[in-house]
């Protein structure tokens, strides 16, 4: 199946989704990739820690701002990428023929068949968006084989 609009969601869509999104344009800029909240802190920037690490990564995040998750951009993507198995719950919930399209970001990480989740970095510290960041980046690196 071929891939042209991916929707990536994570909790607050200030921390994982927005630098995922930029990875994934930065591999893959034939695709229209979006990001979004399921419980967005609407119109807020990418959280500071956050930002630095994409930054040295030469990625842009510095016009994103946060977004809530709505039902028509779910049913608008071909593939939606969450961070936790929970959140998958939670876009089924909302959409529920979308479950089949939803899967882990961190899908082709780790040892097990379902992948890997990422953990919410949003106020910890600095080690853990570093940790977060490493995970981002080594699972848009995986995807693009795939996309």
């Amino acid at each position: 199946m071929k891939f042209d609009r991916v929707l990536i969601v994570c909790t607050g869509n200030v921390c994982r989704s927005p630098v995922a999104e930029a990875l994934l344009k930065a591999r893959l800029p034939r695709l229209t990739v979006e990001s979004a909240g399921l419980g967005a802190l609407s119109g807020q920037a990418v959280d500071p820690e956050a930002r630095v690490l994409a930054e040295q990564d030469n990625l842009d995040v510095s016009s994103h701002r946060a977004r809530q998750i709505e039902p028509d951009m779910i049913q608008g993507a071909d593939l939606i990428l969450v961070m936790s198995e929970g959140q998958r719950k939670a876009v089924g919930k909302l959409v529920p023929t979308a479950v089949g399209k939803t899967m882990l970001f961190g899908r082709w990480l780790g040892q097990g068949c379902g992948g890997e989740e990422i953990p919410d970095p949003y106020r910890k510290s600095s080690e853990a968006f570093k940790h977060v960041h490493d995970l981002l980046v080594s699972a848009a690196d995986a995807w693009i084989s795939r996309l």
